[in-house]
């Protein structure tokens, strides 16, 4: 690989869902080569390990563009929780001000660092392709989910407070569907909360496993609920990892939702070099 080692990268935590990001304004991972990088880097206790990588690049339309890739290697649109850790990644590095903009597949992503610190608010691209009453076997039963494009294609289904959830078995059943094909889908399992708000548990595709957190899945189960009167806005989603999510928007009388906000945290874990021995 024509890789130009050491790759300098921030390591990344947005809610649990953890990131290599690289300031690749200049090259250094050819694009040819960056899908085979990615999933040797994303590799648990062989190299750095993460849910996927971000390359942050120069852009003529925002302050910058971004190349977001799972874990596995895949191209992905969008990404809530990659968007904040990117934020607050060109904020540091004097890419961007507070309030910035940049390019992903999915459209222009609006940004801005809050005050707090590590507190990332995004403007996402208003969701599509909204459906419901889909029916799928789960488990011997029939299931009822729901589906809409929040950046990246989200189904959700909602549970009762405390069921038992096999995520990673049913996830992985959903992800697949031939409803769902051929790009297939994420998948979010929600139960409302005593207190209020809701609990998201996701399977990621490109993962293809349960995250500690989805950004993108946290908004389609937010405006799900609060269709489903569960919830209203601001919901407050508390993800797999314990950390939570506010999301801020105005439902519309079809279930549709505009002017959606995304908050939450964006950690910078610690910055490193990647040495060629990284892909061994």
């Amino acid at each position: 690989m024509s890789i130009e080692f050491p790759v300098t990268f921030a390591k990344m935590s947005g809610t649990g869902n953890d990131f290599i990001v690289i300031d690749h304004r200049r090259v250094l991972v050819p694009e040819d080569e960056q899908a085979e990088f990615v999933s040797k880097v994303c590799r648990r206790m062989f190299s750095v390990g993460a849910d996927g990588v971000i390359f942050l690049e120069d852009s003529a339309k925002a302050d910058f563009s971004w190349r977001f890739y799972n874990g596995d290697g895949s191209v992905a649109e969008m990404c809530g929780n990659g968007a904040r850790c990117a934020a607050r990644f060109a904020h540091a590095r004097g890419i961007a001000d507070k309030k910035m903009s940049f390019e992903t597949l999915a459209g222009i992503i609006e940004a801005e660092v809050l005050d707090e610190g590590d507190e990332v608010s995004l403007l996402m691209t208003p969701p599509f392709d909204f459906r419901s009453g889909l029916e799928v076997e789960l488990g011997g039963i029939t299931q009822t989910l729901s589906f809409m494009n929040s950046g990246v294609p989200h189904a959700v289904l909602f549970m009762d407070e405390g069921a038992d959830i096999p995520v990673k078995d049913w996830g992985h059943e959903v992800r697949f569907h031939e409803l769902f094909q051929p790009a297939g889908t994420n998948v979010n399992f929600v139960q409302p909360m005593a207190e209020g708000g809701i609990r998201v548990r996701t399977y990621e595709r490109g993962v293809e496993d349960e995250t500690m957190a989805c950004g993108t899945g946290a908004v389609a189960a937010a405006i799900f609920a609060a269709g489903k009167k569960i919830a209203l806005s601001p919901v407050i989603v508390t993800t797999s990892g314990g950390d939570k999510l506010t999301i801020i928007f105005d439902l519309n009388k079809d279930g549709s939702a505009e002017n959606v906000y995304l908050q939450g945290p964006a950690r910078i874990i610690y910055i490193g070099q990647l040495t060629a021995e990284s892909l061994l």
